[in-house]
């Protein structure tokens, strides 16, 4: 376990040792009150903390819940996509965490803390795929623009859903709580583009107030209340750059891709990048 300094023992404390469950829960109650002066004091309070909160990029300026600021949607043009074929995008806003080359099958959340990814995604076929490949950590803060997009052309055919706890998922966190990430609610999301050799997959991973994943393609929320099936099938396409879905709040995604892939020039650890920019290159696909 990494030692902490004093503000981040008393970060961790106020952010963990508390019931994450219930507050989480609250917070999704609360973010979906219809009051627009309510919400408008609820803003004002979050900007208090969030300095880098940039609602003058939303469509909307006026919001009637705190939820709908949550999940606000930006004003067109704000994320060109970078279009060149071999290009993988980031599918959000984020700051980049941790990245760089599998070992054999462990990835590291921080440093000197290993999981292996089948402790993060119950698949075999997964696990295999992305041995010896690539990952990075994006995390999105709760002031950033909480949808997340296609990084590649390609299809979804299933969503796997994985109950769990709801930790912070802040740097502070990740360097005190061992596995995390395999700990949190997630969903794994296999981006197929029929080429044999090159895959991607995302892991959306769920946190304290957040806990709840809106896909666009299913017609169910998942979330702490969720309980049907953990497979879900679905038949969805999507177009580089097109959204998937989003957050109620600020979270984290994983992205695994196979070996062949090489990350783009700058993308460095604490980089701040948004959707659309290159984060890989060496994209092969028969996806039509």
């Amino acid at each position: 376990m990494q030692t902490l300094s004093k503000r981040e023992q008393l970060n961790f404390l106020l952010t963990n040792r508390i019931p994450r469950r219930g507050l989480t829960l609250f917070m999704g109650w609360y973010s979906q009150i219809q009051s627009p002066l309510l919400t408008k004091f609820s803003i004002w309070l979050w900007s208090l903390f969030a300095e880098d909160l940039r609602l003058q990029d939303a469509k909307k300026q006026k919001f009637t819940s705190l939820g709908e600021c949550f999940t606000r949607e930006l004003k067109d043009g704000l994320r060109p996509i970078a279009m060149h074929p071999e290009r993988v995008v980031s599918p959000c806003d984020a700051i980049v965490g941790e990245f760089g080359d599998i070992q054999g099958t462990k990835v590291f959340q921080a440093k000197g803390f290993p999981y292996d990814i089948s402790e993060l995604i119950p698949n075999i076929h997964l696990n295999h795929k992305y041995r010896d490949g690539k990952y990075v950590t994006l995390r999105l803060k709760s002031s950033m623009y909480h949808r997340f997009h296609a990084p590649i052309a390609c299809s979804v055919s299933k969503v796997t859903y994985i109950s769990g706890d709801t930790w912070n998922v802040n740097p502070v966190a990740l360097k005190r709580v061992q596995k995390l990430f395999c700990k949190n609610e997630r969903a794994v999301i296999e981006l197929k583009t029929n080429h044999p050799t090159s895959s991607i997959t995302l892991v959306p991973v769920a946190a304290i107030l957040v806990a709840s994943m809106k896909f666009n393609f299913l017609p169910q929320t998942l979330n702490l209340k969720y309980q049907g099936p953990n497979d879900i099938p679905c038949d969805a396409q999507f177009n580089k750059g097109e959204e998937m879905g989003y957050f109620q709040h600020g979270s984290t995604i994983i992205l695994f891709a196979t070996s062949n892939y090489q990350f783009c020039e700058g993308i460095q650890k604490g980089v701040a990048i948004k959707m659309g920019q290159p984060l890989l290159t060496g994209h092969l696909t028969n996806f039509p």
